[in-house]
């Protein structure tokens, strides 16, 4: 977790596609979870508290969202 001040240290996925097509993670402070789009590093960042963003990666994982985007 980044101290006071600092920065958040944002992990783009290893998955991402060269056309930049990704998201990036960030541990934010307040215990929030940061998810922005990678183009655009200035602009809108979702905030989601540790169990909401546990609940999101457990429907991930189940393949809940697999119809998504297909």
């Amino acid at each position: 977790m980044p101290t006071i001040g600092s920065s958040p240290e944002w992990v783009k996925s290893s998955l991402s596609f060269a056309n930049g097509n990704c998201v990036e993670v960030a541990n934010l402070s307040g215990d929030e979870v940061g998810v922005r789009n990678s183009r655009d590093s200035a602009g809108a960042v979702l905030r989601f508290t540790p169990d909401e963003w546990h609940a999101f990666i457990g429907g991930v994982r189940n393949g809940e969202f697999d119809r998504f985007g297909a």
